[in-house]
């Protein structure tokens, strides 16, 4: 059985096993009064590790009440079908914008593949099984979850994805936060001392609206955040300043990069490269460069493809911009 790490107030945290290396992508359990939540579910190669973590801390599939998925990238959702067939009572929360994609899964796949290849997509995730529709629970901003003695509130947080949610956890004064409070490896750490580093993804990603969604979870004071990839982090209001910086400086790199294309990304990629390095210095990670590097490398190839989505879909906004205008031009000049 991978690792479980106990928290204060009823939270634990499970390696899903996703990926090549330990300590990659994390499962969380939130236990009240016997009652449990579990957020995020991994890959389908997750799910026997996360039913041995539940067994390994004596929690019957029976009481888990609910399976709260951040967005619907497979590292984090993959595993949800196969995971709910040994859940009897659980119900899956997601946002609604993703809830067809769970009761059929086909175009999730289709879109993964566009990313990774449709080898590497079934390596890595394997094939995905339908929810049943009737299980499923279309989330809404400010939505609250009863769990036990306590409540759950769910988030709107867009930024890492169009569609993504967080959840706030008042006992605990946290936000389990899926992708869109960074990535944080605990190989990083100095000292207790942890740091942070933006994920872009590709396809939705918007520094905007990810810039929003941070200011939006500090309003809420919490001293501590539990990432995806990957544990609790402390030290939230320096951590955000880091990420807000980082979030400006690869928008600014991806914006200095010219062309399109493997061109364009290579750019990108290098730019990114030579952003870890300035940041391993600032902060003194205790893993020098090119063990960051290699650590980030994964990230950063999605990180240049997310960059590069953004700036194709600003390019195409100016474009239909500058038609429509054009258009609007065209029809004045025929009234008059």
């Amino acid at each position: 059985m991978k690792s479980v790490v106990c928290y204060p107030d009823g939270i634990y945290m499970a390696d899903s096993g996703h990926g090549s290396q330990p300590r990659l992508a994390a499962a969380y359990f939130i236990v009240d009064h016997g009652r449990v939540a579990v957020i995020d579910t991994g890959s389908n190669a997750s799910v026997p590790h996360i039913l041995a973590a539940l067994a390994g801390l004596d929690i019957a599939p029976e009481m888990v009440d609910w399976v709260i998925l951040t967005h619907l990238h497979l590292d984090r959702v993959g595993g949800a079908g196969s995971l709910m067939c040994a859940l009897p009572h659980a119900r899956v929360a997601v946002h609604p914008g993703d809830a067809l994609y769970l009761a059929d899964p086909a175009a999730l796949w289709e879109k993964t593949v566009a990313v990774y290849g449709a080898e590497q997509t079934f390596r890595l995730y394997g094939r995905l099984t339908p929810l049943d529709e009737h299980r499923i629970v279309a989330t809404h901003d400010g939505m609250t979850l009863p769990l036990g003695e306590r409540t759950l509130r769910v988030f709107d947080a867009p930024g890492h994805t169009r569609r993504h949610i967080v959840i706030w956890d008042e006992l605990a004064c946290a936000f389990f936060t899926g992708d869109a409070f960074g990535v944080s490896y605990r190989e990083f750490d100095v000292g207790g001392r942890s740091f942070v580093f933006p994920t872009t993804a590709s396809g939705q990603f918007d520094p905007d609206a990810m810039l929003g969604s941070i200011e939006r979870m500090l309003a809420h004071g919490p001293q501590q955040m539990f990432l995806a990839h990957y544990g609790r982090v402390a030290g939230v209001e320096r951590l955000a300043g880091d990420l807000c910086r980082l979030i400006h400086a690869q928008v600014a790199l991806a914006r200095a990069a010219h062309g399109s294309g493997i061109a364009r990304h290579v750019q990108i990629l290098a730019g990114l490269d030579e952003l870890v390095r300035e940041e391993c210095a600032r902060q003194r990670w205790a893993v020098n460069e090119k063990i960051s590097l290699n650590l980030l490398r994964p990230d950063l190839d999605l990180n240049a493809q997310g960059l590069g989505g953004w700036l194709d879909a600003r390019q195409d906004a100016a474009a239909l911009d500058a038609f429509n205008a054009q258009e609007d031009d065209l029809a004045e000049a025929a009234v008059a």
